[in-house]
């Protein structure tokens, strides 16, 4: 497995994963992110560090330092372009655009049906369900949200519910708009809070009570079908 660093104090160095800054060595250049198949050839072509930054829960890269030589680093640049060129290059990322795209339906479909099934509505209230679960499967399930719809450490279902729920603490509470200390574990006490909340909004669908005009979900529902 490759080691990855994380960016250092001054351009020329980096961090390992004990915290300890490592000088750059001599020679070695950065190659930027932002093209996969370069960067793997680069790799695979000499000594290599892979340097990320974390933001939040995401790594972002940073680049590649490398100790192959610049005219080495521009040989590996012009063969892609060589190959790029081509035809059956052209032909073949239109048949991954197609099937990521197939893959990326297929997903949405099923992340939707596993909502509608979590959240169990009541016949009265069944026709809400399918609407819910396409708002929160538009947020949540796009490529590169960074939602917890696109993880796969847990289950389809839990996926869904954590979804459901996330959708409802930015719609139907006021959580956009709290000031929330700065207290370490104060955020992740306030969204339990209002998670509990949802769940006991949902369990008035779920037995098939009446819906006051003035339930947040029904708001956020009609502001959703007219935005």
């Amino acid at each position: 497995m490759d080691e990855t660093f994380s960016p250092g104090p001054s351009p020329n160095s980096v961090r390992d994963s004990d915290g300890n800054v490592r000088t750059v060595p001599a020679g070695w250049r950065l190659v930027p992110p932002g093209d996969a198949a370069l960067t793997r050839r680069v790799k695979a072509g000499g000594l290599h560090w892979a340097v990320v930054e974390k933001k939040g829960r995401k790594l972002f890269s940073r680049g590649v330092w490398t100790s192959l030589t610049a005219p080495e680093v521009e040989r590996i640049r012009e063969e892609l372009a060589s190959e790029r060129s081509t035809d059956a290059y052209a032909k073949k990322k239109e048949s991954d655009a197609q099937r990521r795209e197939r893959t990326q339906a297929d997903y949405v479909e099923e992340f939707q049906a596993a909502i509608v099934a979590f959240l169990d509505f009541h016949p009265k209230h069944a026709v809400v369900a399918p609407y819910l679960a396409q708002l929160v499967a538009d947020h949540a399930t796009p490529v590169g949200s960074g939602t917890v719809a696109r993880t796969t450490r847990i289950p389809l279902e839990q996926r869904a519910e954590a979804a459901v729920i996330a959708w409802m603490r930015h719609q139907t509470t006021g959580y956009d708009q709290m000031e929330i200390p700065r207290v370490k574990g104060k955020r992740r006490e306030v969204r339990r809070l209002l998670a509990q909340r949802s769940r006991e909004l949902l369990d008035g669908y779920r037995r098939g009570e009446p819906i006051p005009k003035s339930c947040p979900l029904r708001l956020a529902l009609l502001s959703a079908s007219v935005s």
